[in-house]
């Protein structure tokens, strides 16, 4: 197990903890006017979403030989997948395929921001909605990759975050920190429409 390194790199990755911590400020005068249902919808939608990326990155490291064991059943993944390097990934993968993967990128951020559009009115709310979801989407991404490979294999594995403009890099408890604390504050900070 690595110890527990603090930063991300590029160093401004750094600078989303201040996420969760904004839409707290904000809604401490004006919360949030999203229903639990309409919540619940959005969170249920940034599970499933979860498992779809899982899924893609399951097949993304399974194409670059980086996932031991693809050919046979789940548990021979799981008995095999505690050796990924997110560092081989980024220079394992051709120019073809990291184009790919930089516009799918693009295209979760545009999906997320569709369901905020088509969820609540006001853009506040629209961006409460859109961290919700992403929240959601990040933090069960992790849990689907860990019930399907057992990876990460710990909070302090480095992972390859985002690509969009330069590889993103840190430690998992990071983005699961964020998520977190971003779903907590938009959860308790709304009120009924």
């Amino acid at each position: 197990m690595q110890s527990v390194n603090f930063f991300a790199t590029p160093w401004w990755v750094n600078l989303l903890i201040l996420i969760p911590v904004a839409a707290f400020v904000y809604s401490r005068k004006n919360k949030f006017f999203i229903s639990r249902r309409r919540l619940a919808v959005v969170a249920l939608f940034g599970i499933a979403f979860g498992f779809v990326e899982a899924s893609v990155v399951i097949y993304l490291r399974a194409v670059l030989g980086l996932l031991p064991g693809y050919m046979g059943t789940l548990s021979d993944i799981i008995r095999e997948s505690s050796n990924y390097n997110p560092n081989q990934a980024i220079g394992k993968l051709p120019i073809g395929l990291f184009t790919v993967e930089f516009y799918r990128e693009a295209a979760t951020i545009i999906m997320l921001a569709t369901i905020a559009i088509l969820s609540v009115r006001k853009f506040k709310e629209r961006c409460a909605v859109f961290l919700f979801a992403f929240a959601f989407w990040d933090l069960f991404y992790y849990v689907f990759l860990w019930l399907i490979t057992r990876w990460p294999s710990s909070l302090t594995s480095l992972d390859v975050l985002f690509l969009i403009p330069v590889p993103w890099i840190s430690q998992v408890w990071f983005p699961l920190l964020i998520s977190i604390l971003t779903i907590v504050v938009i959860a308790t900070r709304s009120s009924e429409e």
